[in-house]
């Protein structure tokens, strides 16, 4: 089974007062790399972040981010003293320093000294509040991760299709090739023959086995049977690699470079106009191959 390394799960929950949003999301990577981003209190379920991904998935960057909203409806901060004088100090001895040296100082503020942490002291509610959301929100994880990896399959499952459909063209213009190998043989013996015609015409001094050794080689480098040959050893192994379960998409990657080199070859020793059509053609349907096997886990 294909898997895309590109999708996206959510889902919010409420408990008490607090409300949560968990969005999981990824993009293409060379291995996996999971990034969770929790709010302070939550640090717990980075593991359960971790592991819950990783069973799901073995290649791509992963986002997951948590954000937490508490309903206050009872209760007040209070104002922590200890932390205010401290923070007016600091304020003081910042303003001092800065007018040492020249900088301009914009006035303080009340409102700026409570924003503070710690002086207007609600982070212990927010905090507390958070803990007893846990259990809840680590079964949200472990529900979001699993609907994030059917995200992940219904779009590999898209991915298939087009992989498959492309594989089906590449066959089609191999079969293609295979006809017309005849032809080309044919119009090559001819201008072979009308060349070797012309150079035995002018062939004072020339040695017949060095002349004879030539026309062999001219013959095993213009031949393209090994190259066609290779392309439909290429296409079998791309039908296997797409019936694989598991990461394929490395593997899928390095089999597009090898067709690749194939269609290349086959332009650059074609020398038969319908045949250089098909050599270009591959090239096409590969790059496009190419594009899709990016998203192949």
């Amino acid at each position: 089974m294909v898997n895309s390394m590109t999708a996206f799960a959510s889902c919010t929950g409420e408990l008490d007062g607090t409300r949560w949003a968990l969005e999981i999301r990824s993009v293409n990577g060379r291995g996996l790399d999971v990034r969770p981003r929790l709010p302070e209190g939550c640090e717990a379920l980075e593991a359960v972040v971790k592991a819950e991904i990783a069973k799901h998935c073995k290649r791509g960057n992963v986002n997951v981010t948590l954000r937490l909203k508490r309903e206050f409806t009872g209760g007040m901060a209070t104002l922590n003293p200890d932390a205010l004088a401290v923070a007016v100090q600091a304020t003081q001895q910042a303003a001092a320093a800065a007018e040492a040296v020249g900088l301009p100082v914009a006035p303080m503020q009340a409102a700026d000294l409570l924003a503070v942490r710690g002086v207007f002291d609600v982070s212990a509610e927010r905090e507390a509040s958070a803990l007893t959301c846990l259990p809840e929100i680590k079964e949200d994880i472990i529900t979001t991760a699993a609907e994030f990896a059917g995200a992940r399959a219904a779009e590999g499952q898209a991915l298939w299709k087009i992989l498959t459909e492309q594989i089906d063209q590449i066959a089609d213009m191999h079969a293609t090739a295979l006809t017309l190998l005849p032809a080309r043989q044919e119009k090559m013996n001819a201008v072979l023959r009308t060349n070797v015609a012309k150079v035995m015409g002018n062939s004072e001094g020339v040695d017949a086995d060095r002349l004879a050794q030539e026309l062999a080689l001219l013959v095993v480098k213009s031949d393209v049977a090994e190259e066609l040959d290779r392309l439909g050893a290429h296409i079998v192994a791309a039908r296997e690699l797409l019936a694989e379960d598991g990461a394929i998409g490395r593997k899928f990657d390095f089999l597009t470079q090898e067709f690749n080199r194939e269609a290349n070859t086959l332009c650059s020793k074609a020398n038969f106009k319908e045949l250089t059509r098909i050599g270009l053609d591959l090239k096409t349907v590969i790059d496009q191959m190419r594009e899709q096997v990016q998203n192949v886990e």
